[in-house]
């Protein structure tokens, strides 16, 4: 399973950029209650091309803190695979909180050129 991020199309054609780019190729679901309550805390490293995915039934805003997590991350939010927003979070000093109905944890820089608007999905 990878993370895939598809920039917006208008986007795409004023920067000439590259439309898709994986995000992460090591994907891990936050399925359960306990694993969506630990997050990414007490983890020593986040390694490049990973990222844990918060799935939820309904958008609702979601909040994302830092607290116990050793490593800065980037965080996306995300509604029926639309970025509605996305933030970088320093250890045990970051909160923030967005709509959605998926919550993606990604290393700090990962996210680098993901802008609200675009598309990130994952992919089997």
């Amino acid at each position: 399973m990878r993370l895939v991020h598809h920039r917006d199309g208008e986007a795409r054609a004023l920067e000439g950029g590259v439309a898709t780019e994986t995000l992460a190729d090591d994907v891990e679901r936050a399925d359960g209650l306990l694993s969506q309550a630990r997050g990414l805390m007490f983890r020593r490293s986040i390694p490049k091309g990973y990222a844990l995915v918060f799935s939820f039934d309904e958008p609702a805003t979601r909040t994302i803190h830092t607290l116990f997590v050793l490593a800065p991350i980037d965080v996306l939010w995300l509604v029926d695979d639309e970025v509605i927003r996305v933030e970088r979070l320093h250890p045990f000093r970051g909160l923030a909180h967005g709509l959605a109905d998926t919550v993606v944890e990604l290393p700090a820089g990962a996210a680098e050129g993901v802008e609200p608007g675009d598309t990130v999905r994952l992919e089997e």
